[in-house]
């Protein structure tokens, strides 16, 4: 019996075919999770987009007969912000798989992306590359120090924002820490 399902986001200049998102289905469908990849448009307003994860995530429990307190929401950089963002606003979710969080435009940490942190209180997953110019190590554990709920850290050795070659290795923590939840 399926008992939570994944919805993700691909970050601002992608699709939602990009192979990590593909990855990340594959890996989850031989234990049934299902997975819906949705494509956002990053050139709308914040507020527009985050109406569009509430959307999929309602269309998502609708066709997996889940509440959405089962539905574990995320994505790539851009994608993974805005479905943080609308569980911060509210919406209910089992979990938030953040890959390559985009704590602040490269080079640029004083515009931090950081002001709804303090209000998720779901489990939270950060798949992050050591060499990524949006968030170093300590600035991303330093500012989610701030999200009450339990935040998990992987790491990616030598990876950049992109993780380029290394999807395999995303999906595979994505999979462990999903199927890990409370059931």
């Amino acid at each position: 019996m399926i008992d939570r399902a994944v919805l993700v986001a691909p970050g601002a200049s992608a699709t939602r075919d990009h192979p990590s998102l593909l990855a990340i289905e594959a890996a989850l469908a031989p234990l049934d999770v299902p997975v819906a990849r949705i494509d956002l448009p990053s050139r709308k307003a914040t507020a527009v987009v985050v109406g569009m994860v509430r959307e999929a995530a309602a269309a998502l429990a609708v066709r997996t007969g889940l509440a959405p307190t089962r539905i574990v929401l995320g994505g790539r950089s851009f994608g993974g912000r805005m479905c943080s963002m609308a569980v911060a606003e509210g919406l209910p979710a089992l979990g938030l798989v953040l890959v390559s969080y985009p704590l602040h435009p490269p080079g640029r940490p004083e515009k931090a992306r950081t002001e709804h942190l303090p209000l998720l209180s779901v489990p939270c997953l950060f798949v992050s590359g050591t060499r990524d110019s949006f968030a170093t190590r300590a600035e991303l554990e330093a500012a989610t120090t701030a999200i009450p709920g339990p935040v998990t850290h992987v790491w990616i050795e030598g990876g950049d924002h992109g993780l380029r070659g290394r999807d395999r290795d995303v999906a595979a923590d994505v999979r462990d820490w999903v199927v890990g939840l409370p059931g």
